[in-house]
């Protein structure tokens, strides 16, 4: 299991970081013509493009039907092409409701989209007049959309006024508590944190881990400052305690997919990342970092 989160965790990392390349390379991408009325007259792309496509098309199904996976092993008979359309609609609507829309207009065109959600789901599950399960199976579908779409959303939130190195940090700042808790646990970890839920994780491993977060928020924030602008660096005590919080919040969302997986009676979401499990078993943690994050980064910076 070591050996294969050593190859499969490092791809997952130049993975991720083709994409933030792509990214920041498709903002200088100038419009004209044709594209340039499909966006709306803007000169530019939008920000996030890339990273939006990665969320949508990627890490949205593919979770979305791990997520189905979990429910149907709790009696809920949801289907994954629903809940897919759903975690999906999260992330677009995250992402495509321009800058310039008012607030009111904004929380509508959202409410909207999750109002039709809701109604598709429940008839979906009325169909053939059974009504058994109806209310667990649309609040799985609406579940869905919250957790993988808005929640995931709040980083391309954070990508339409910074760089998409910021979005970089704090998943990595968040990982590196993942990262410090598992090798501290193995080392010295001998008190349970929680063993009816999580047996795996103990107190030595969750403050090694924050310990680790911290310290790369810390490294996070320096390299802010010697390669990106004056606008997306970090100050240095800004970056220790940001890495901080992010590992601590980090943890609860860890734990609320060991609520999920010990529910479904489940080790890991799936298999498709050998040594890590499944998308969910990855972004568990930085989606419950995402919203603190651009509360943090909007409001403290």
């Amino acid at each position: 299991m070591l050996k294969h989160r050593l190859i499969f965790g490092p791809l997952l990392i130049i993975l991720m970081l083709s994409f933030v390349v792509v990214d920041g390379w498709l903002d200088q991408v100038t419009l004209s013509g044709f594209w340039q009325d499909l966006f709306r007259g803007r000169t530019t792309l939008p920000r996030g493009l890339a990273l939006f496509t990665l969320a949508a098309f990627i890490a949205a199904p593919l979770g979305a039907r791990e997520l189905s996976n979990i429910f149907a092993c709790q009696g809920i008979a949801t289907r994954k092409t629903i809940t897919t359309v759903a975690a999906i609609l999260g992330v677009t609507l995250s992402y495509c409701i321009p800058n310039d829309t008012d607030a009111v207009t904004a929380i509508a065109l959202l409410s909207t989209g999750m109002i039709l959600v809701f109604v598709a789901s429940i008839l979906t599950f009325c169909q053939g007049r059974n009504v058994e399960g109806v209310v667990a199976a649309a609040g799985a579908v609406m579940f869905a959309m919250v957790y993988l779409g808005l929640m995931m959303g709040f980083f391309l939130a954070i990508r339409r006024y910074h760089s998409a190195w910021w979005v970089v940090g704090v998943i990595l700042a968040t990982k590196a508590c993942d990262s410090g808790a598992y090798f501290t646990g193995r080392a010295i970890g001998r008190h349970k944190l929680i063993p009816w839920l999580s047996p795996g994780k103990t107190w030595e491993g969750l403050f090694g881990g924050l310990v680790w977060s911290a310290l790369s928020g810390l490294i996070l924030a320096w390299l802010s400052q010697r390669f990106l602008g004056a606008v997306d660096h970090v100050p240095l005590l800004t970056g220790l305690w940001w890495g901080l919080a992010f590992g601590f919040v980090g943890v609860f969302g860890d734990l609320l997919k060991s609520v999920l997986k010990r529910g479904a009676g489940i080790k890991d979401s799936s298999s498709l990342l050998p040594g890590l499990g499944g998308v969910l078993d990855v972004l568990d943690s930085p989606l419950m970092v995402a919203p603190v994050a651009f509360w943090l980064i909007t409001y403290t910076k």
